[in-house]
């Protein structure tokens, strides 16, 4: 096992200390009692650090063999200095992994260390002709790295399980108005994550992430609240489109996505007493090519639909308990030989809200997935509260990969089936708004596919399980 970061430990163990007293909760909100003596009244810093202990049985990836582990360490600092109308923000990343061997899954996901996830300014422009005329009370345009996080989230999420978190460069509106309409438009490119190979990535190594300039994501997103007024109150709906355009360069291979993606969301929260329901949409046209190799130049045409939908029902009742039934669809390629490409990659969005626990494990991905399922989601109090969730996953084309697998069979021989998944999660704040410990598991029972599929890793079940502690500062 390689030495440990110092820092990571340090802040991750100390801050975790019940007794270590770094802010006060007032009103739902952290604020530091040391800030308030010693900091700037226009200077505020806060942050989190988590500590995740994961272990798996049974790989399911393919060449997996026996089993996996990782102690997984995130540390965030933010600081904002407040100057009306404007905000700096900084807020610095640290992301490593130990425990690694030679068959860990390891990428640029688990691992970055030491950088800046943020460094941005953020200007009010409330008031404003631009706000004035979009009917907006709230308006604000940040320029700089930043972290994105919209409407269903399933194109652009901050993800909270991640252990690295992503994101851009560029400008970002966003405004609101007291009823709750909203518009979010951004234009950013992806800020690329460095180590990228394994032998830095498995010590640790720290390397500049550098801004991907030749690769540019345009989005404009839309809510309406209450859209159907007394029909069926407290129903928001979305509208949105996003395109994005890429090219190789001397230092970045693409695969020269060309991409135009419109979708609209249609939404009710859960609440007490009542039916809540989610659909979740959009369609993906462009072209792009079979893999980022240079020498590969020939461009596939592309037609992919994604969707999420369920519906579920709050008791009014001890622990709040919520029931529901859950879709997932993401197109395949239906021939991986043609000139189309037909698969509904995932690009910037999260996967966990609805496909189940992530880190080492994530077997499903929304790209080429049938997959129906369900869940109950308990809260026995103020600081607990539980999920248990199960997936009955299908390929949507049988002669496409199993993506996160890497599992394929071109023949279509082998079926559909990947399996059932089963994902529970609980969390409790040991101290509320500061100490939170989460325990999850999860277990993916093969089906045909897996099981026979020309290149299946064949190791039965999969088991995982993980614990984190997060300090909140």
């Amino acid at each position: 096992m390689r030495q440990f970061s110092a820092a990571s430990v340090a802040l991750a163990l100390v801050a975790s200390l019940p007794g270590h007293s770094m802010a006060q909760t007032t009103n739902g909100k952290i604020e530091s009692g040391e800030q308030n003596k010693i900091l700037p009244d226009w200077l505020k810093i806060s942050g989190e650090a988590r500590v995740r202990y994961e272990s798996l049985d049974g790989q399911f990836r393919a060449g997996g063999r026996g089993g996996d582990q990782a102690l997984a360490f995130r540390t965030l600092i933010l600081a904002e200095a407040k100057f009306d109308p404007v905000t700096f923000g900084l807020e610095l990343q640290d992301s490593r992994k130990e425990l690694n061997d030679s068959g860990s899954t390891l990428s640029a996901s688990l691992v970055n260390p030491l950088d800046v996830l943020r460094a941005y300014a953020s200007f009010d422009l409330s008031g404003t002709g631009l706000a004035t005329a979009l009917k907006q009370d709230k308006a604000r345009l940040k320029l700089g790295r930043q972290t994105l996080d919209i409407g269903g989230r399933r194109i652009l999420e901050r993800a909270d399980m991640a252990n690295v978190l992503l994101n851009f460069t560029g400008a970002y509106w966003q405004s609101s108005n007291a009823r709750g309409d909203a518009w979010n438009v951004v234009a950013v490119v992806p800020v690329g994550r460095l180590p990228q190979d394994r032998s830095s990535l498995e010590k640790n190594e720290m390397q500049a992430d550098r801004e991907e300039w030749s690769r540019l994501l345009l989005g404009v997103h839309y809510r309406r609240a209450n859209l159907l007024g007394d029909l069926l109150p407290q129903t928001s709906g979305e509208l949105f489109v996003f395109r994005l355009k890429e090219h190789d360069t001397a230092r970045t291979n693409t695969p020269n996505r060309d991409y135009f993606q419109p979708g609209f969301r249609l939404f009710r929260p859960p609440q007490k007493s009542q039916w809540d329901f989610e659909l979740d949409t959009s369609w993906r046209t462009g072209t792009r090519r079979a893999s980022a190799a240079p020498t590969d130049t020939i461009d596939l045409k592309v037609r992919a639909f994604a969707a999420h939908a369920h519906i579920g029902y709050t008791f009014d009742a001890p622990w709040e308990p919520r029931v529901g039934i859950d879709w997932d669809f993401a197109s395949g390629d239906r021939n991986p030989n043609d000139l189309n490409f037909d698969q509904a990659e995932r690009l910037f969005g999260g996967r966990r809200t609805d496909l189940g626990n992530t880190g080492i494990h994530g077997p499903l991905t929304p790209a080429n997935i049938n997959a129906p399922g369900g869940r109950i989601e308990l809260k026995p109090n103020a600081r607990t509260d539980l999920r248990l969730a199960f997936k009955v996953a299908h390929l949507d084309e049988a002669r496409d990969a199993w993506v996160v697998a890497r599992v394929q069979d071109r023949t279509g021989q082998s079926g559909t089936f990947i399996g059932t998944t089963i994902d529970g999660r609980a969390r409790y704040w040991l101290q509320p708004n500061k100490l939170r410990l989460e325990v999850g598991a999860s277990a993916l029972i093969p089906g045909r596919f897996a099981r026979t599929a020309p290149n299946a890793s064949r190791q039965g079940t999969t088991h995982y399980g993980y614990m984190a502690i997060t300090r909140m500062f």
